[in-house]
């Protein structure tokens, strides 16, 4: 990654450091897409987020950027982006509508507390914008409405009501656009996301193997080099490749230890402190969970 791509964790963060203004409330904000990009032309700046942004484009022109991919925006689009990816976009002519953003935080607390199985198409590695006709961009358009105009009151229930209008949309999109999305169709091999952790999984094993570190990377390590939370890695990383991110890791444990075994004079002790472990007796017991032998007896058994 760049050290110019800066990274964002909410959009008034973004605006606040773009120069301009965008009211945060919440980990959920509304806006009107005239009131934050007022003055077309414009481009901004690449720039990372760390949450989720539905954008609803009545009318307007311009097009925006998602890692290598660049999509057209014109009226009647609608089309949201997720956390992870580098973005950027241009306005050609004043785009009108809404701006809806969340953290998963929010997701989690206000709308359903297993919404990655709710709503999989969320963790979507590619989601290319639709194109609506009138009559169905009347219905999004009306959803906008009513969020701006909950996310302005001063309502005692705002979250709670905010909550309800995001699920409203998110069933709306998923009956319309992706309701037989299924990530594991999507396939890990074709997840950025999942392809960078398992490099990283793999340099960080070499680099552990060889002595030039010392520790074993835990998922929140993995998480941080994409700028990503460590659910949502876990989430992507486990709905993706149908296993969860804390197998990944254990099964490469496992393999370098079987290999440091199997092809050097290592003792048990020195393969244990190699891999991180502080205790061998732990790594004893580890490597016996995993394999169904102890080390010794896997190295007698080769």
């Amino acid at each position: 990654m760049s050290d110019s791509i800066k990274i964002y964790h909410s959009m008034a963060e973004f605006y606040a450091a773009t120069g301009g203004t965008m009211e945060q409330d919440l980990d959920c904000t509304v806006h009107r897409l005239e009131d934050v990009h007022a003055n077309p032309p414009l481009v901004s700046p690449l720039f990372r987020a760390n949450y989720y942004s539905f954008v609803l484009i009545r009318t307007g022109l311009g097009r925006y950027l998602i890692d290598n991919y660049t999509y057209e925006t014109k009226p009647g689009t609608i089309y949201f982006t997720n956390p992870g990816h580098i973005k950027g976009f241009e306005i050609h002519e004043l785009c009108r509508g809404y701006i809806i953003t969340f953290a998963e935080s929010f997701l989690k607390q206000y709308v359903h507390a297993h919404i990655f199985e709710e709503f999989p198409f969320l963790i979507a590695e590619i989601a290319p914008p639709r194109y609506t006709d009138p009559a169905t961009f009347e219905i999004f358009d009306r959803l906008g409405s009513q969020l701006l105009s909950e996310f302005q009151s001063g309502s005692t229930y705002k979250a709670q009501i905010l909550g309800s209008l995001v699920r409203v949309l998110l069933l709306k999109i998923k009956e319309m656009f992706w309701h037989s999305y299924d990530p594991l169709h999507e396939s890990d091999r074709g997840s950025q996301i999942v392809r960078t952790f398992k490099q990283n999984l793999e340099a960080h094993f070499r680099e552990l193997v060889a002595g030039r570190i010392e520790g074993m990377y835990q998922v929140q390590d993995y998480a941080a080099a994409q700028q990503l939370h460590p659910n949502y890695l876990s989430t992507v990383v486990k709905s993706k490749t149908g296993k969860p991110i804390q197998a990944w890791i254990a099964e490469k444990t496992i393999a370098e230890a079987q290999a440091l075994l199997a092809r050097s004079d290592a003792t048990v002790q020195e393969v244990a402190y190699r891999l991180a472990f502080k205790e061998p007796g732990h790594f004893t017991r580890y490597f016996k969970k995993h394999t169904g032998l102890t080390p010794s007896e896997f190295r007698r058994a080769g």
